[in-house]
């Protein structure tokens, strides 16, 4: 990606978060070390922003006002797509944006809205990004690697870099 602009960087990083969909959140205290937890993204805004509704009572929130430092990593394996983010997140009282990105599934978590007196969003801004991208069905990616093992030949992996934020 290193001849893309910011521009087509973005757009790339918002296509591939919006198709996967649901990331493990992964937080980071000296007391308890890592924790990892798969969430729901909300929203990719323009800015490259990613959204979550959450629990402000729970373990990840009391974590992250520790250490704000986490990662992100979108997985595909259908379609061979691996994103790993490092972020800032900020927790996000808004009501108004609560209701831009509110959509029924938040619904299970929290039957009573956007009034639920125990949700909040969380903003993830990301300051580093990389990506795996074979775009390649499984069994493509099987004949490749099976290729390189009968001729001796590293197998080509896809493209790989940074994404530029």
């Amino acid at each position: 990606m290193s001849n893309w602009s910011k521009t087509e960087s973005l757009k790339y990083l918002q296509e591939k978060v919006k198709e996967v969909r649901t990331a493990m959140l992964t937080t980071y205290t000296a007391e308890h070390g890592f924790s990892s937890r798969p969430m729901g993204t909300a929203d990719i805004d323009e800015n490259g922003d990613i959204w979550f509704f959450t629990n402000e009572y729970s373990p990840k929130v009391s974590e992250i006002s520790v250490e704000n430092t986490v990662s992100l990593t979108y997985s595909d394996g259908a379609n061979n797509t691996y994103l790993s983010i490092v972020a800032e997140a900020t927790l996000v009282d808004d009501k108004a944006k609560m209701k831009a990105l509110w959509n029924p599934f938040i619904q299970a978590f929290f039957p009573e809205g956007i009034d639920d007196p125990k949700i909040t969003l969380l903003k993830m801004s990301p300051t580093d990004a990389e990506y795996w991208d074979s775009s390649s069905s499984s069994m493509v990616v099987l004949f490749n690697m099976l290729k390189a093992v009968v001729t001796g030949k590293q197998y080509d992996e896809g493209k790989h870099g940074q994404i530029e934020l």
